[in-house]
């Protein structure tokens, strides 16, 4: 029997590139006829092939000409959450011309690379369940109407991993475990933190769950960073600032393969937004976070790590609609 990870990328793949005319063969012969999928704002809850063609795959392919599919991590393994299940999932982008408008977000003629984090529940070779978070606000950005005030860090196009090796990766068990064991550990310790410092135990150091040089690869509106002291400065500290009770960790999917692992919430986190946030004053409100991250370890250490923020959600609980936003600095532009 064939790889699952591999049979399941062929069929995304085939989502995006086939001929329109076959889509709905393709769905149907793929997806459970229940299969749900969650998308990120202002997509949300897609249920059923016809859905989900309607709601997701069609708009990619018709806003970007001769879209593409390019997967830089595709990985798959057993949940170890309560929910259990076969899962692959991946760090991806859609390429292709922007040409039509796409969830609301003006198009710019040019060539854009939309990232998107991807996870799929499995059941008979078929995708009984998907998230996705799609970065909308970094897709505004390479359109030419950026949102928000200022980026944190550097926006940057995600890289594929540094060893080249994060394609359906060759695995033992006892590697995936322990890649999924060392997340496990780092995101135990990172939930408590010092309020003066903002230091939490076991991150750093020689008992640290992170490499000195770590690679933190951020969404729109965060950026990218490296080492340690760049993640405290361009996301730690601004987002402990505005969110200081936050908790975290209430993923739906945990799993390792090889040097890689994969964690996803839907939502993450519950927070209070007690401070200021990319522009946006304390509004006192209750927020939650749709979260997924990816990560590459070595010498039992986190080196690699790609962060997915479903931010239009966010920004719409505190009030900040980014999309209008975006709508109203491309209106001043033409």
């Amino acid at each position: 029997m064939g790889d699952y990870r591999h049979q399941t990328w062929q069929i995304l793949e085939q989502l995006i590139s086939a001929p329109e005319d076959a889509l709905a063969s393709l769905l149907r012969e793929h997806l459970s006829p229940d299969s749900v999928w969650d998308v990120a704002a202002p997509v949300h809850r897609l249920e059923g092939p016809e859905a989900v063609a309607e709601g997701l795959i069609l708009p990619l392919r018709r806003a970007l000409s001769h879209a593409r599919r390019r997967d830089e991590v595709f990985i798959g393994g057993q949940n170890r959450r309560t929910q259990g299940g076969q899962w692959v999932a991946s760090v991806t982008h859609y390429l292709g011309n922007f040409r039509e408008p796409l969830f609301g977000i003006a198009p710019c003629d040019r060539l854009v690379w939309l990232r998107s984090g991807e996870f799929y529940r499995l059941e008979a070779g078929k995708i009984a369940e998907a998230k996705l978070i799609i970065d909308g606000v970094d897709l505004m950005r390479q359109a030419g109407h950026f949102p928000l005030p200022w980026m944190l860090g550097t926006e940057m196009l995600y890289p594929a991993h540094a060893t080249q090796d994060g394609l359906m990766p060759e695995a033992t068990p006892e590697q995936s475990q322990a890649s999924m064991d060392l997340v496990d550990r780092m995101l135990e310790n990172l939930m408590v933190f010092d309020p003066d410092t903002y230091v939490s135990q076991a991150q750093t150091g020689p008992d640290g769950c992170w490499h000195d040089d770590m690679l933190w690869y951020g969404p729109g509106g965060i950026g990218s960073n490296y080492r340690w002291e760049g993640f405290q400065k361009d996301h730690r500290v601004p987002f402990l600032t505005a969110f200081p009770d936050r908790m975290g960790g209430m993923h739906f999917c945990r799993f390792g393969d090889g040097n890689y692992a994969a964690v996803g919430g839907w939502p993450s986190m519950t927070m209070t937004h007690k401070g200021e946030y990319l522009g946006v004053p304390a509004t006192g409100k209750s927020l939650t976070l749709r979260i997924m991250d990816f990560y590459r370890c070595a010498d039992g250490r986190l080196k690699e790590n790609w962060v997915f923020l479903d931010y239009l959600d966010l920004f719409e609980q505190m009030g900040v609609d980014l999309l209008a936003k975006s709508r109203a600095l491309e209106a001043q532009a033409t």
